[in-house]
């Protein structure tokens, strides 16, 4: 790896509630296409902004285990094959996350820069953000902790400020030290942080040896690293995945890299960044950064809209008809359809809480749930019942399992399945049905070269994902999740 060799690394997690109904745990904001015109995830656009910069390697990704196969597939779309993809048993904020991306970096490298990039930012400016990272590369050298600074265009009470050591240009790209940063500040405060030339917004957006970011948590924040080591230590490798033991790891404090290194540091270097960045932390966030027709308005799938202004209408499936509206946000699922004045919207991760408080499903899954081997679709249920349409990749298997509560019935609507039934196989082409009894040891598997689609439908007295005894599964969920 040459000196000026850049390992990315793309921190995947957080569940974006505030962007709820499409963004939830089971399928966060960063795995959808929510920017541009075209089908890019948020994810694969962060790495796709820095094709272009002089040494950038494949990059090294952190997420949630759920999302391991989420960030896997994404990335094999757009025909990257990451260095590692490290698993998250738990969420710990950002300092954990970039300490065990620090260690397995230098486990094949001596001291790599490191380039910490969240999945779920939009920069448009791809240009002048490679210009930034160009510009940072002698100061991450020579051993500082770099920081790109959101040259501030409002007085934002959403963002930490950057207090620099000497005034900072708009359109320059000079490091300077840091002062300090500050939280949130309220709306007075934060006029006149703008008016101070020295005060950008924090971006989370770093670029540091790794050595020289594992130093600075060693001596600042030493709990981090050590349960960091240990959740290494233990780790186990699942396919090309690197699972943290997660006694280790869920010992770690829970603390942003910021508060646990760059607020102490002595090592601290902050470089202007005008390229256009926005966190999407909002659905008028999303409303604001997207092309809007002549009447203020972003509509996304099958939406029309008369006599409406400054509005974000986005449809998921049904037909969205919006007449006489003004300053709403309208986003429809399949579950859900969410109805909010602009003003509104950040209060949204509050719904959110009440709807986990109270058992509601919609605040956490999908009806669509994607998994290894492909996705299914709850489309009726009730308390003894439910339907399923399930679609299974080419080649690709279910775990051989069989279930305590339910039996099921299957229909093949499209291709050709593979049935495991106790031992027996059988082929089922479309229109062709079969019966899995309750405790009947049985697999799926799709065998053809096309997707293969089926109508499932369960009935019992117990009709939860955790109903899954597994005996053998390909994508090593034995003794990880119970989903099937």
């Amino acid at each position: 790896m040459g000196a000026k060799s850049i390992i990315p690394v793309i921190l995947c997690g957080g569940s974006g509630t505030r962007l709820w109904p499409l963004s939830r745990a089971s399928y966060p904001k960063q795995y959808w296409a929510l920017f541009g015109d075209g089908d890019e995830t948020l994810l694969q656009q962060t790495y796709k902004r820095l094709e272009g910069v002089e040494g950038i390697l494949n990059p090294l990704l952190v997420c949630n285990e759920s999302h391991r196969f989420i960030v896997a597939e994404q990335m094999r779309q757009i025909s990257v094959v990451p260095q590692k993809i490290v698993l998250e048993p738990v969420g710990r904020n950002t300092a954990p996350a970039i300490a065990v991306a620090a260690l397995k970096a230098i486990e094949t490298s001596d001291d790599p820069v490191l380039l910490v990039l969240s999945a779920d930012h939009v920069i448009t400016n791809k240009q002048r953000f490679q210009q930034a990272i160009t510009a940072g590369m002698p100061h991450a050298n020579k051993g500082r902790l770099v920081t790109f600074g959101i040259v501030p265009t409002n007085p934002e009470t959403g963002y930490g400020y950057i207090e620099a050591a000497e005034a900072i240009g708009k359109d320059s790209l000079k490091g300077s030290e840091i002062s300090q940063f500050i939280e949130k500040p309220n709306k007075e405060k934060a006029k006149q942080l703008i008016q101070d030339g020295r005060f950008t917004w924090n971006s989370g957006i770093f670029l540091f040896k790794a050595n020289t970011i594992l130093k600075e948590l060693q001596e600042l924040a030493p709990e981090v690293i050590s349960s960091c080591h240990a959740a290494l230590k233990n780790e186990t490798q699942d396919l090309d995945f690197y699972r943290l033991e997660e006694k280790a790891f869920d010992s770690c404090p829970n603390i942003a890299i910021d508060v646990a290194v760059m607020e102490k540091t002595e090592l601290g270097t902050v470089i202007p960044l005008d390229a256009g960045w926005n966190d999407i932390g909002s659905w008028n966030a999303l409303w604001e950064t997207a092309n809007q027709d002549v009447n203020g308005n972003v509509l996304r799938g099958k939406v029309i809209a008369e006599k409406t202004q400054n509005c974000y209408l986005r449809s998921e499936n049904r037909l969205v008809v919006g007449m006489g509206l003004k300053d709403l946000i309208v986003v429809e699922t399949d579950d859900a359809v969410l109805i909010a004045n602009q003003k509104e919207a950040q209060h949204i991760k509050e719904i959110v809480k009440y709807l986990e408080k109270e058992g509601f499903s919609e605040g956490t899954a999908h009806q669509k749930i994607y998994r290894p081997w492909g996705h299914y679709t709850t489309l009726m249920n009730d308390k003894r019942w439910q339907v399923k349409r399930i679609e299974v990749n080419p080649g690709a298997s279910l775990s051989l399992q069989m279930h305590h509560h339910r039996a099921e019935h299957w229909v093949v609507v499209k291709g050709t399945a593979m049935i495991e039934r106790d031992g027996k196989e059988s082929l089922l082409s479309e229109n062709q049905s079969t019966y899995i009894p309750l405790g009947c040891k049985h697999r799926l598997s799709n065998p053809g070269k096309m997707p293969m689609e089926l109508i499932e439908i369960q009935s019992g007295t117990y009709l939860g994902e955790d109903d899954i005894i597994r005996f053998e599964d390909c994508y090593g969920r034995l003794k990880s999740e119970t989903n099937a």
